[in-house]
């Protein structure tokens, strides 16, 4: 059964799979827009997959990213010039490079989850307290919804590299 009905408590309207993503995705654009960007959003995107999943080709952070492998080239070159990133050799094949994040870089991004944590945890602390527990009785599903994003983003979901795992490539 994928309908619920909604608590009386918590909303009137009955539930629906658009609204809450028109909801989430209109606080996502919001979020987008309000924090300064001294880097795109997909350079941001780029460190956080690599955080997540380790080192990794041009090639699988293109495809992840959803932009050309000479878009990605270019941004990579970026970013190692930032001390964000830094390129080396794959340990199993020499011929092939994979880009790193740099602990600059994992500060860098740590530090932006942190600020961005705390612009949301003042809002939050806004809401009506029943409004805050809803959302926070909301956290599992989103984290959900999160890793079902980045599975689908996930080249080796797509075309698998050889049973390659993405274990095998960390360094």
């Amino acid at each position: 059964m994928s309908r619920r009905s909604a608590s009386p408590r918590t909303s009137r309207r009955a539930y629906s799979p658009t609204g809450s993503a028109a909801a989430l995705y209109g606080l996502l654009a919001s979020v987008a827009r309000r924090d300064p960007r001294d880097l795109s959003l997909t350079s941001l995107a780029t460190l956080s997959t690599l955080e997540r999943t380790g080192p990794r080709r041009i090639t699988d952070l293109a495809a992840i990213e959803g932009v050309t492998q000479p878009s990605m080239t270019v941004l990579v070159t970026a970013l190692a010039r930032s001390g964000l990133v830094v390129r080396k050799t794959d340990p199993t094949d020499k011929r092939v490079a994979l880009v790193a994040l740099t602990p600059h870089g994992l500060d860098y991004l740590r530090n932006r989850r942190q600020a961005g944590t705390q612009a949301f945890a003042q809002l939050i602390d806004k809401l009506p307290r029943d409004q805050a527990a809803a959302l926070a009785a909301a956290i599992p599903a989103l984290q959900q919804i999160r890793d079902l994003d980045n599975k689908e983003r996930e080249p080796a979901s797509r075309y698998p590299r050889g049973g390659r795992t993405l274990e095998s490539s960390r360094t």
